[in-house]
């Protein structure tokens, strides 16, 4: 484990991590860090605590709002069902085959 200083709507905060969680701690720190200047114009002059608080709610916002959103489709290639349904109508074919000859 090693320390790592994450600055967080202008405060610093030391954490201690894995060295393979480094660089994804940095990419939550940039992500917190564009929703940081909202929160802190929200937060007035009323201090860190409350700056922290509505970073908090805004990404809550954003996670509650991407968890509402319908996963994308799936996209099947062309021909992908067809070779399906023909394969699994070649193993029921051999099933009764077998079954007939049992």
């Amino acid at each position: 484990m090693a320390d790592i200083t994450l600055q967080v709507a202008g405060r610093s905060y030391t954490v201690s991590a894995r060295d393979e969680d480094m660089p994804h701690l940095r990419a939550l720190e940039a992500r917190i860090g564009r929703h940081a200047e909202a929160a802190m114009r929200a937060g007035g002059t009323q201090g860190g605590e409350r700056t922290l608080l509505y970073l908090a709610l805004i990404l809550a916002d954003a996670l509650d709002e991407a968890e509402r959103k319908p996963a994308p489709a799936a996209v099947v290639p062309d021909g992908l069902l067809d070779r399906i349904a023909d394969r699994l109508e070649a193993v029921a074919e051999a099933l009764e085959e077998r079954d007939a000859t049992s």
